[in-house]
Protein backbone atom coordinates (compact mmCIF):
# COMPACT_ATOMS: atom_id res chain seq x y z
CA UNK A 1 0.00 0.00 0.00
CA UNK A 2 3.06 2.41 0.61
CA UNK A 3 4.21 1.63 -3.12
CA UNK A 4 0.66 2.47 -4.48
CA UNK A 5 0.54 5.84 -2.41
CA UNK A 6 3.74 6.36 -3.48
CA UNK A 7 3.59 5.97 -6.92
CA UNK A 8 0.22 8.10 -7.19
CA UNK A 9 1.67 11.10 -5.58
CA UNK A 10 5.12 10.87 -7.71
CA UNK A 11 2.77 10.89 -10.62
CA UNK A 12 1.09 13.52 -9.46
CA UNK A 13 3.38 16.33 -8.37
CA UNK A 14 6.65 18.41 -10.28
CA UNK A 15 9.23 17.39 -7.96
CA UNK A 16 9.43 13.67 -7.17
CA UNK A 17 12.25 13.19 -5.61
CA UNK A 18 10.69 14.67 -2.67
CA UNK A 19 7.68 12.21 -2.27
CA UNK A 20 7.97 10.34 1.61
CA UNK A 21 5.34 8.20 2.77
CA UNK A 22 5.97 6.82 6.23
CA UNK A 23 3.74 4.19 7.62
CA UNK A 24 2.76 4.27 11.35
CA UNK A 25 0.74 1.58 13.09
CA UNK A 26 -2.36 2.80 15.03
CA UNK A 27 -4.27 0.81 16.89
CA UNK A 28 -5.55 -1.54 14.32
CA UNK A 29 -5.04 1.24 11.89
CA UNK A 30 -2.20 1.23 9.24
CA UNK A 31 -2.03 5.49 9.21
CA UNK A 32 0.43 6.47 5.79
CA UNK A 33 1.67 9.84 6.45
CA UNK A 34 2.31 11.76 2.82
CA UNK A 35 5.15 14.39 2.41
CA UNK A 36 5.52 16.45 -0.45
CA UNK A 37 7.41 19.54 -1.75
CA UNK A 38 5.94 22.80 -0.17
CA UNK A 39 4.92 23.83 -4.22
CA UNK A 40 3.78 20.78 -4.84
CA UNK A 41 1.11 20.51 -1.63
CA UNK A 42 -1.99 22.07 -3.41
CA UNK A 43 -1.67 19.45 -5.97
CA UNK A 44 -2.08 15.89 -4.05
CA UNK A 45 -4.62 18.25 -2.39
CA UNK A 46 -6.86 19.66 -5.40
CA UNK A 47 -9.37 21.93 -5.64
CA UNK A 48 -11.90 21.27 -2.32
CA UNK A 49 -9.45 18.53 -1.36
CA UNK A 50 -10.62 16.02 -4.52
CA UNK A 51 -7.54 14.41 -4.94
CA UNK A 52 -6.85 13.81 -1.52
CA UNK A 53 -9.79 12.34 -1.12
CA UNK A 54 -9.69 10.27 -4.11
CA UNK A 55 -6.03 9.23 -2.82
CA UNK A 56 -8.40 8.16 0.52
CA UNK A 57 -10.45 6.21 -1.12
CA UNK A 58 -7.89 4.21 -3.30
CA UNK A 59 -6.30 2.87 -0.32
CA UNK A 60 -8.99 2.44 1.51
CA UNK A 61 -9.95 0.24 -1.68
CA UNK A 62 -6.47 -1.76 -1.52
CA UNK A 63 -6.98 -1.79 1.97
CA UNK A 64 -9.99 -3.72 2.35
CA UNK A 65 -8.95 -6.39 -0.23
CA UNK A 66 -6.32 -7.77 2.17
CA UNK A 67 -8.81 -7.00 5.24
CA UNK A 68 -6.86 -4.19 6.74
CA UNK A 69 -7.61 -0.76 7.68
CA UNK A 70 -5.64 2.23 6.71
CA UNK A 71 -5.59 5.94 6.51
CA UNK A 72 -3.69 9.18 4.69
CA UNK A 73 -2.74 12.11 6.23
CA UNK A 74 -1.17 14.78 4.04
CA UNK A 75 1.89 16.57 5.82
CA UNK A 76 3.19 19.97 4.96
Amino acid sequence: MKALIEYVAKALVDDPEKVQVAEVEQDSTAVFELRVAKDDLGKVIGKNGRTAKALRTVLQAAAAKMHKRAALEILD
